[in-house]
């Protein structure tokens, strides 16, 4: 048989957080609703983390189902699943699988459910769930038992595997083995060792008696035992998992298929699981024992440990975890119903997964930059003509103008306003420094204002309403209505009287308007 190291590269068994979090997984219960919250597709890149308080309520929760160790002596009073003769068989089959010849041709039956290599998969994954919540309950067996000699054990390594581990290793010799960082190097961090050895030699816990010690002795062997066992079942199913899940190894591996086909208690369960619960598969939470938390991954599981994620930039692993667990989740489902039996779901949606990695590492596009114009002074173009001389002349510079614009050297001005600073009247003052006036302003006709012919009869009909001034108008400015006669005194005519009656001064003979009203001819001779 092969042997695996542990822990794996990537791969943590059992899955989640602490010794707790397991149970909670197998029967989707509260944390596996909480973790649905976190996004399931690829454009929405949203970050969301659990809240403490929730994790709290949900590891109390879990808490309650565990049954009370305290009141049992022997580990094989809580902890009966390795004695069962269904757990004796399966091992059976699994050390006769895993020392078979590799040169024996496998084949696989039609329809899948029917065939014994699936079908023996199908119970190894259902067997390793197990196996995690026989493990949780050992782990309280041996923290209850044990909390006597190091209660502070428990909160400075609290990943059960470990615990259980560092449990078998110091036994009642805290203080020699507690402070051999060599022996406990082996099975826990450098930062957890040192953290471990100083609390060792402060902690008042009292010694275990003999057959205290051994109970849990033989409850850390038993959990070390099942872990070997479950070690077992995920080379089997690494094996088998191309048979099992094409499109799955297609996509990430054969190693990486079966870590999560292991964790999530099969592959039916990993069909059916969204793929925010698949990104946060095999996370666990680490014992940091005031260490900073920087670079501490809540959420890092099997997919943060995969070499795609891992060779990316750091910025953007979490983009492309959630990228390559949503990818999963589709690989899974055709595999779970044996479509697609030659892995073609599993390549497309690897390219797929490839093709989003280049979007983001791409770099952005370069903006061109525009070229300044040549620096040539040519004459830019203007207009000319007849028109454009006479507009210049008509909105040209006045006279008086220039004078405002002209200043004399070495004299004070004085400005237009007298109390603030404001236009100056420059040399309209005194004309200039020569002759001392300016020239009168004289009506220029280029410059005049104009009005045209529409407007010049709208004021002509203005007129003849009575609206009429003695401006630009043929009648006398000391014309009005009201008049004083010697006969009536005030007597009220019309001005326009006088202007309209020419019957009695003009004549009408050389008119060019009156026309010939009676021709009167000389008689001729025979008439007279």
């Amino acid at each position: 048989m092969k042997e695996l190291t542990w822990p794996l590269p990537y791969l943590t068994l059992p899955s989640h957080s602490n010794n707790r979090e397991l149970q909670k997984e197998k029967e989707m219960s509260l944390a596996e609703e909480l973790l649905a919250d976190l996004d399931d597709v690829d454009e929405d890149m949203e970050e969301t983390e659990v809240k403490e308080e929730e994790e709290e309520a949900i590891l109390e929760a879990a808490e309650e189902q565990l049954p009370d160790t305290a009141k049992y002596t022997n580990v094989k009073e809580v902890a009966k699943l390795a004695c069962s003769e269904s757990y004796q068989e399966l091992m059976k089959k699994l050390e006769r699988e895993l020392n078979r010849d590799p040169e024996d041709k496998i084949v696989v039956c039609t329809p899948l459910e029917s065939d014994p290599q699936y079908r023996l998969i199908v119970e190894l994954s259902a067997l390793a769930s197990q196996i995690d919540n026989e493990l949780f309950v050992i782990h309280k067996f041996v923290r209850d038992k044990y909390e006597k000699r190091f209660p502070e054990l428990e909160t400075l390594v609290p990943f059960h595997l470990e615990y259980m581990a560092a449990v078998a290793l110091l036994g009642n010799d805290i203080n020699t083995k507690g402070q051999n960082k060599e022996l406990l190097s082996q099975i826990l961090a450098p930062a957890t060792c040192i953290v471990v050895s100083v609390t060792a030699s402060t902690t008042q816990g009292k010694a275990l008696e003999t057959e205290e010690l051994a109970n849990v002795q033989e409850a850390c062997s038993l959990a070390d035992r099942l872990k070997q066992d479950r070690l077992a079942m995920f080379q089997l199913v690494q094996l088998r998992m191309s048979l099992i899940a094409p499109n799955l190894v297609a996509l990430l591996g054969a190693e990486s298929a079966a870590a999560l086909v292991s964790q999530a208690g099969g592959l039916a369960p990993l069909a059916r699981m969204p793929a925010c619960n698949i990104q946060v598969l095999g996370a666990h939470k680490r014992a940091l024992a005031g260490f900073s938390s920087a670079n501490w991954m809540p959420h890092a599981g099997i997919l943060w440990h995969h070499p795609i994620v891992q060779k990316l930039p750091p910025d953007i692993r979490k983009n492309v975890v959630k990228i390559l667990a949503n990818k999963t989740a589709l690989a899974a489902r055709p595999d779970s119903q044996h479509q697609a039996s030659d892995g073609s779901i599993g390549c497309l949606q690897l390219e797929k997964v490839q093709y989003r990695i280049e979007k983001l590492i791409e770099p952005p596009q370069v903006k061109n930059n525009k070229a300044l114009p040549k620096p040539l002074d040519k004459a830019s173009k203007k207009r000319g003509g007849r028109r454009v001389r006479k507009m210049k002349e008509r909105l040209g510079m006045t006279d008086m103008r220039k004078k405002a614009n002209r200043m004399n050297f070495g004299e004070l001005e004085e400005d237009i306003m007298q109390e603030r600073m404001g236009f100056g009247v420059g040399q309209l003052k005194n004309g200039g420094p020569s002759t001392g006036r300016i020239r009168t302003g004289v009506v220029d006709e280029k410059t005049r204002v104009r009005m045209s012919k529409t407007l010049q009869k709208q004021m002509e009909k203005k007129g003849a309403q009575g609206g009429n001034t003695s401006l630009r108008s043929k009648v006398s400015g000391t014309a009005s209505s009201v008049s004083f006669t010697p006969v009536q005194g005030l007597e009220i005519v019309n001005p326009n009287i006088k202007k309209d009656d020419d019957s009695g001064t003009k004549s009408t003979y050389f008119s060019s308007t009156s026309s010939f009203l009676n021709i009167k001819r000389p008689k001729a001779k025979d008439e007279i």
